[in-house]
């Protein structure tokens, strides 16, 4: 295969490494100056304070803090959809709660208030929700649903980074919201996330957990940064900055500034590279709508806006698998996200969820990234089409 075209693909350029060059020749490349740069643009970004954000190493980590925050335990439960990445499963897991899942519309794979509402009970303790391929979902109706029962909602923001409701950026509508900008997203740090935490309590705490729990002695922020940034204050209070007091037994979760770096370039692209990814989503929504065998996504509610993070199509008559072995022969990566959670053993769980199997079963995910060319989708079209009816038309024969 000459050229393969892959389903996710970063873009990056001389912007970032000249900012990572920048970082190499401060002399400082830990958790510093531009960290805190990233995270005060992230949250311009979002319409938040700066106090409200906590840059992590990774979206799974921001969501072991998340749930760390939430003092979630033993004997409680955390409804999920089942469409969602085992990172939130674990996170759930991993302090004794029960991950409880909940099924998903099979169009839009994310889950409606009647879904989360049919398995809520006395102990659920949070709901954590994520925006499938960018689409919002009935974010403003569950956290709505989440306050009048008195349950915390997490919002899994992870492919989400530009999505709004009515103007309102989704991370925001719950207690905490969480991003990733690892080699996949559409913001790329190589590995990198975010949280966003509304309570000011506990978002002055979430820096801390993501450093080990310490709590430094001397003034300054909590992070492996405050040991450097601190060194004045600490001596004009006659305190001794290298002591400290652990708070919590947490992990160390925290970024650095060579990741950071990137991340400010990427994160001033970002409207040009959503513009692009729309332009890629609506050209397959042309040229595959109608199409016998298959069904593009369903449109956007008014005053939603995607993020175009995914595009999936639904196949009938059980091709999908055979129409994503032809696309990767002919040089088209698919593949599908996520597989359900309460199919994995380790959950422990028996729930049947018929829409989201049947959504798992169908589902393919076609490439869609800022980096593809015109002549990129224009083949994937082509392709698309051409082996969705002969599939369609052997099963049909058979």
């Amino acid at each position: 295969m000459d050229h393969v075209i892959n389903v996710v693909q970063p873009s990056l350029g001389e912007r970032e490494l000249a900012a990572v060059r920048e970082v190499f020749e401060s002399n400082w490349v830990g958790r510093g100056a531009r960290t805190s740069e990233f995270e005060a643009a992230f949250a311009r970004h979002l319409g938040v304070g700066r106090e409200h954000v906590t840059a992590t190493n990774s979206c799974s980590s921001a969501t072991f803090i998340a749930i760390e925050l939430l003092g979630i335990g033993p004997g409680d439960e955390v409804v999920l959809p089942t469409v969602s990445f085992v990172a939130v499963g674990n996170a759930i897991a991993a302090r004794g709660a029960r991950p409880v899942f909940c099924d998903v519309d099979e169009a839009t794979l994310n889950p409606s208030v009647a879904d989360i509402e049919a398995v809520l009970t006395e102990r659920t303790r949070a709901v954590v929700i994520l925006h499938y391929g960018g689409y919002p979902g009935e974010v403003a109706e569950i956290a709505e649903l989440c306050r009048e029962r008195g349950i915390r909602l997490i919002e899994d923001a992870a492919l989400a980074v530009a999505s709004t409701v009515n103007g309102r950026a989704c991370g925001t509508f719950g207690d905490m919201g969480l991003w990733s900008f690892d080699h996949a997203k559409v913001v790329v740090t190589v590995d990198g996330g975010m949280l966003y935490v509304r309570d000011p309590e506990l978002a002055a705490r979430a820096p801390k957990i993501a450093y080990l729990g310490l709590e430094q002695r001397a003034p300054g922020r909590s992070g492996s940064a405050s040991f450097h940034s601190g060194y004045d204050q600490a001596l004009r209070s006659k305190t001794r900055w290298w002591d400290y007091d652990v708070s919590s037994f947490s992990g160390r979760s925290t970024t650095n500034d060579v990741l950071s770096a990137i991340g400010i370039v990427q994160l001033s692209r970002l409207g040009e590279s959503i513009a692009r990814r729309h332009e890629v989503a609506r050209a397959y929504d042309a040229g595959l709508a109608g199409v016998a065998g298959l069904r593009v996504p369903p449109p956007l509610p008014a005053g939603h806006t995607s993020s175009y993070f995914m595009y999936w199509l639904r196949f009938e008559n059980g091709i999908r698998d055979q129409v994503a072995r032809d696309l990767y022969e002919r040089g088209i990566y698919t593949t599908f996200r996520y597989p359900p959670l309460h199919q994995v053993e380790a959950y422990g769980s028996d729930a049947v969820l018929p829409r989201a199997e049947a959504a798992a079963a169908n589902t393919l995910l076609l490439p869609i990234h800022q980096s593809l060319s015109d002549a990129d989708v224009d083949r994937v079209i082509a392709e698309v089409r051409d082996r969705t009816a002969a599939r369609l038309g052997d099963t049909r024969a058979a």
